[in-house]
């Protein structure tokens, strides 16, 4: 009876703990919106200001959104789109198009996007337009409703928006700010950059028509703000559906917020980057480790979370090479060391690393020059290695120019960890010159 009881308790606790790792895992990847964005406040009331304009009262505006990556100008214009479409006015009226640099390469692209996402495929059918202007002016005009005054509000997201600078002629900001600037169709022009001189890339014709309006984003979150995001975000909500397992979770996450350990492995993390993407990995990789034997978070989850997140790949891959191509990676260093980082080719490798086998010949295996060569494709391929051209001069493979693409530090310290590694290749990586 006793064995019964114990594997019914053992299941529940089973169940239990995996429904608390599955609502944090998904609050953790999904990433919804918050509630309110945090520290963006006259922002937030600024950019909610100006769309109400254009979609209630059909006021034409354009704005940039700049800052940082993971400052969170996503998640603002997300915040602030979800309170504007709540208003009743809004709800059947504003059309968004949302476009982003990387994927609408060229106007041409953008436009059959903008009238996809406007539902307009079958109205302009197999028409023929002059310009892209009579293009764009086509699609506003066929947005009206009945009587010509009555024009629907449209919203135009443009994603990485410096990246649109870079199409020819600017076509599509002209014709977008120029409508903006008209009173023609009541439209807002939204930017989102992470680059601060993208006024500079714009086109005197472009620049004239644009609003010069800017909001900044620069997180001015403190380390205590951060700390409350982190127990925000590893605490269970009071309707979890066992209240009992819930407060010793939440009592869990209290006390482990005041570890120094943790501590300082949070703020590692914050010095680093105020992201708050790259805290939720982190605590991904913590929350991924809770089992029914230890079903609180404890300290050495968030240490092991640390150590996965913060490991360096490059230093990984080179301990899956051979000791041949370990020795390629200490000769190119030599050659980095001794000419002040000047660019080499395979056959100054090849020389350097003759010169260690002829004078070691009694420990390592003397190896041809065609396998030496494939194992320095090898590396190649990996990226340890890169050529200083993109090929486009036609130079024997032997001659082409390359560059090591690891520190000195990245080296030795993958030779430390090598299993296995013979001595005098240590020894030759140590020495001052090849």
């Amino acid at each position: 009876v006793q064995d019964r009881c114990g594997c019914v308790l053992m299941m529940l606790c089973d169940g239990v703990c995996v429904q608390a790792q599955k609502l944090l895992r998904e609050r953790l990847c999904h990433q919804k919106l918050p509630d309110q964005p945090v520290g963006l406040d006259s922002q937030y009331k600024h950019l909610l200001e100006l769309l109400r304009r254009t979609a209630v009262h059909g006021e034409s505006n354009s704005v940039l959104i700049v800052g940082p990556r993971g400052s969170g100008k996503t998640m603002l214009l997300g915040c602030v789109l979800r309170e504007l479409m709540s208003l009743k006015e809004a709800q059947k009226n504003v059309l968004l198009v949302e476009l982003n640099g990387l994927l609408q390469t060229d106007d041409k692209i953008a436009l059959k996007e903008i009238t996809r996402q406007l539902h307009l495929e079958n109205v302009v059918g197999d028409k023929v337009f002059g310009s892209f202007a009579e293009n764009l002016a086509f699609l506003l005009e066929a947005l009206k409703k009945g009587d010509k005054s009555s024009s629907r509000p449209v919203l135009f997201v443009l994603d990485e928006f410096d990246l649109f600078a870079h199409h020819k002629n600017q076509t599509l900001l002209y014709n977008l700010l120029d409508v903006s600037q008209s009173a023609q169709t009541p439209v807002a022009v939204l930017g989102l950059t992470c680059r601060l001189d993208v006024l500079e890339l714009l086109e005197k014709r472009v620049k004239s028509r644009f609003s010069h309006r800017q909001i900044h984003l620069f997180s001015s979150l403190s380390f205590a703000q951060y700390l409350d995001v982190v127990r925000a975000q590893l605490s269970l909500p009071p309707d979890f559906p066992d209240p009992k397992f819930s407060d010793e979770w939440n009592h869990s996450v209290t006390k482990l917020c005041e570890d120094k350990t943790v501590e300082e492995i949070l703020r590692r993390n914050f010095n680093g980057s105020k992201d708050f993407r790259s805290l939720h990995s982190l605590l991904f990789l913590a929350v991924s480790r809770v089992s029914v034997s230890h079903s609180t978070l404890r300290e050495a989850d968030l240490i092991e979370a640390w150590r996965l997140i913060s490991v360096d790949s490059k230093a990984n891959v080179l301990h899956g090479l051979s000791i041949l191509e370990l020795c390629l990676i200490i000769a190119m260093k030599h050659l980095n060391d001794t000419y002040d980082g000047e660019p080499f080719n395979f056959q100054m490798v090849h020389n350097e690393f003759k010169k260690f086998i002829q004078r070691k010949s009694h420990s390592i295996h003397k190896f041809e020059k065609p396998v030496v060569m494939k194992a320095f494709e090898h590396l190649l391929q990996l990226e340890l290695v890169r050529p200083v051209d993109s090929g486009v001069c036609k130079v024997q493979r032997e001659y082409q120019l390359m560059r090591l693409m690891l520190e000195h530090g990245q080296v030795m310290e993958a030779l430390q960890r090598y299993p296995q590694c013979p001595t005098d290749v240590k020894q030759w990586a140590l020495s001052a010159f090849g």
